[in-house]
């Protein structure tokens, strides 16, 4: 369901606005309203943006470090500074990188010519000897430089020869290969410069690791800070000033529950408010507010839109429906044991479990459970045959529960009808809560068309199909369809919009309940899956007594997880889909809502 909301008008003197704003977002419970969209082309407020992207990305560095952190309390001051050092270290290393990089260039190049000083080279010029070095192939050497510019041979790597002339000074020999510039070090001198800078980057990088042990929690506390100046800037661009700017004047939204709090504390202030209903043109954000069970599918909601605020919430009506369709998707008794029993431990075991993943790991279970009683349908436990033995327990339990192929093909297309009907019908109250009830009328036709001619089909012997009590019906539904499926307009309109309308439904209608048959080719092919691992694992093991299991346990390990997971991920996405397209559609959900997000600490 939706929580209830009240709207709040205030009206502030503009030098108490800034103290009003800091006892409202203390309260914490008041959804400022938007007046702008996008981003506000205010200075403060981007530097502001730009220094809270700046310490995400460094949080996000420091955490790979997986460093343990130290810091007992966190403080903003203290991590702003640890920001800027963290930020300087960087630099600094990104400065070391780039040196060393370029060493270990120059030292790669000089490998080939040895190791020697500079300086050798230096004096032998001073002392009237011109050196160059050069590269080329052997079949590019000629012998003649030997004599002619004292070629010498320095190394030979490959089909390349690197060697050296000497000539007098100003001759440079004219030679069409490649020459080399050396670098202004010796070997030596470059291993010692790597060793050192890489040493450098070590040391940078310990620095490093001691600011993420002793200013996480500060990091995280100026990231805090930084949020909270963020929102009160924005908060202030959607404020609307009155009379030469004296007056501010802001509207918010706050839960009906909440109002007696607020209002309270606005009598004790200097502050004009108004306090009203939303009225049907209002933006009013959404804040959902289901219980126990259906509390845990609110996350899956949120992944699509959340609806308006005069529309149903639709999470308590298809939360059953998709914890079922999780199960037949999933469909193996052993998968869903193994979520509850691996959720359950690690929920034991676990400590300091933060208070949004709870709810999740609730929902695994129930979707476990699910799986497990739906896996019993079929009689599959990590694909082996539950019902292919002769244990008693398991054969009463196939008598019970057993449903081969084309029942479980069945109950798929079954179970898309009743979701779709049912939507419907939602569409139905919707139309009625929004618009009055004859706007609900057609749909309503439509139901009793589907409903009747159904029951006619599975119950003949109560209703024939097409017998009086089946025509009576469907005449009633024709009627509903064809002239009130808009009311207030002309009768011809209404019958052609009913015409189009039947189309739609008769082209429409049996893709939608096809759609569900996902549910159960996706238990099956993963049943499938399941049991070719498991003769994978008895077929390949070796015939030996201590190597053969150990392989088949392999196997079957490293089989299932795969087929798990890949199976899990279908049996999230495809119910999803189904809820999303077919229930939704079916439903007549608009969405569209905005998440509400109180102006608070």
């Amino acid at each position: 369901m939706i929580t209830k909301m009240k709207k709040f008008t205030f009206l502030v003197y503009y030098k108490d606005y800034e103290t009003f704003l800091q006892n409202i977002r203390d309260l914490g419970v008041v959804h400022v309203a938007e007046k702008m969209q996008g981003t506000p082309d205010n200075a403060d407020l981007q530097e502001s943006i730009k220094l809270s992207t700046r310490i995400t990305a460094t949080q996000k560095f420091l955490q790979t470090l997986n460093a343990e952190v130290t810091e007992q309390k966190g403080d903003a001051t203290r991590g702003m500074k640890a920001l800027e050092e963290v930020e300087e270290l960087q630099n600094e290393k990104a400065r070391l990188t780039q040196q060393l990089q370029a060493y270990t260039k120059e030292r790669t190049s000089l490998e080939v010519w040895g190791d020697f000083e500079p300086e050798s080279v230096t004096r032998l010029q001073d002392a009237g000897y011109q050196i160059n070095f050069y590269i080329c192939t052997e079949s590019a050497f000629q012998e003649e430089w030997i004599n002619e510019y004292h070629a010498t041979e320095i190394n030979r790597v490959g089909s390349k020869i690197y060697f050296i002339t000497v000539t007098k000074p100003g001759e440079l020999p004219e030679l069409e290969v490649e020459s080399a510039k050396l670098s202004a070090y010796s070997l030596s001198s470059l291993d010692a410069l790597c060793k050192q800078t890489e040493e450098a980057i070590a040391e940078v990088d310990k620095k490093i690791v001691k600011v993420a042990q002793e200013n996480m929690l500060s990091l995280q506390e100026a990231l805090k800070e930084t949020h909270s100046g963020i929102e009160f800037s924005k908060v202030i661009l959607n404020t609307e000033k009155a009379v030469d700017d004296k007056l501010m004047l802001l509207q918010g939204w706050a839960p009906a529950t909440k109002e007696q709090e607020i209002v309270d504390y606005l009598e004790t202030q200097d502050v004009y408010f108004e306090v009203a209903s939303p009225t049907p043109e209002d933006n009013v954000p959404i804040l959902l507010n289901n219980k126990g069970f259906f509390r845990l599918f609110e996350p899956i909601m949120k992944l699509y839109m959340l609806p308006k605020y005069n529309e149903l919430d639709l999470t308590p009506f298809f939360a059953p429906f998709f914890m079922v369709f999780f199960g037949l998707c999933l469909g193996d008794s052993g998968y869903g044991l193994f979520m509850v029993l691996a959720v359950t431990i690690y929920r034991m075991v676990a400590k300091n479990i933060s208070a949004s993943m709870k709810p999740i790991l609730t929902l695994v279970q129930i979707l476990g459970i699910s799986t497990f009683f739906c896996g019993m349908l079929t009689g599959t436990f990590f694909g082996f045959n539950l019902y292919g033995n002769d244990i008693p327990f398991f054969n009463k339990m196939r008598d019970l529960l057993f449903l081969d192929n084309q029942w479980m093909f069945n109950l798929s297309l079954i179970l898309g009808a009743v979701q779709i009907i049912f939507g419907m019908i939602l569409k139905a109250v919707n139309q009625a809560i929004q618009f009055g009830f004859k706007y609900s009328i057609a749909t309503i036709g439509w139901i009793l068309l589907l409903v009747s001619t159904a029951f006619a089909f599975a119950v003949p012997a109560v209703m024939p199909m097409g017998g009086t009590a089946h025509l009576v019906i469907l005449g009633i539904a024709a009627v509903m369809i064809f002239l009130f499926n808009s009311p207030g307009k002309n009768i011809f309109l209404n019958i052609g919009l009913g015409l189009w309308d039947s189309y739609n439904m008769a082209t429409g209608l049996l893709g939608d309940i096809l759609s569900y048959v996902r549910l159960f080719a996706l238990g099956l092919s993963g049943g499938i899956l399941a049991s070719v691992f498991n003769s994978l694992a008895v077929g390949m093991s070796p015939d030996n007594a201590i190597a053969g299991p150990i392989v088949m346990v392999l196997i079957f390990l490293i089989g299932h997880s795969i087929n798990m997971f890949m199976n899990v991920l279908g049996a999230m996405v495809h119910p999803m889909r189904l809820t999303f397209v077919e229930f939704f559609k079916n439903s007549g959900y608009e969405g569209g809502g905005k998440e509400y997000k109180p102006f608070r600490n």
